[in-house]
């Protein structure tokens, strides 16, 4: 599949759609480290465009107290793969989650 020759204008709207996806998983990253998000609330939002593809292992390491290993070997235990997104969380991965951290 080729990537598609994309004009100034469109180059420029799509670099900018990512720099605002990208503040605003920054900002839910945030806010659930300071506490003003719960994981539980963080969870429920992952059916946004933006949020979805925030990946898990990111989420869990900004939790205060959690680090990459602690995070890595979380996401073993709850056989999560490395590379899974918020949105592709299955039923019973959403319920371990949140028995675990919630």
């Amino acid at each position: 599949m080729a990537v598609p020759e994309l004009t100034a204008k469109e180059r420029a709207a799509a670099l900018e759609k990512a720099k605002a996806a990208r503040a605003t998983r920054a900002q839910v990253r945030q806010d659930l480290k300071s506490g003003k998000l719960s994981l539980k609330k963080v969870l429920d939002m992952r059916q946004d465009e933006v949020v979805g593809k925030m990946k898990v292992e990111t989420l869990i390491e900004t939790l205060p107290g959690i680090g990459k290993a602690k995070a890595q070997k979380i996401m073993q235990e709850l056989d999560i793969a490395e590379s899974r997104r918020l949105r592709g969380l299955g039923n019973r991965q959403l319920a371990a989650l949140l028995d675990r951290l919630g």
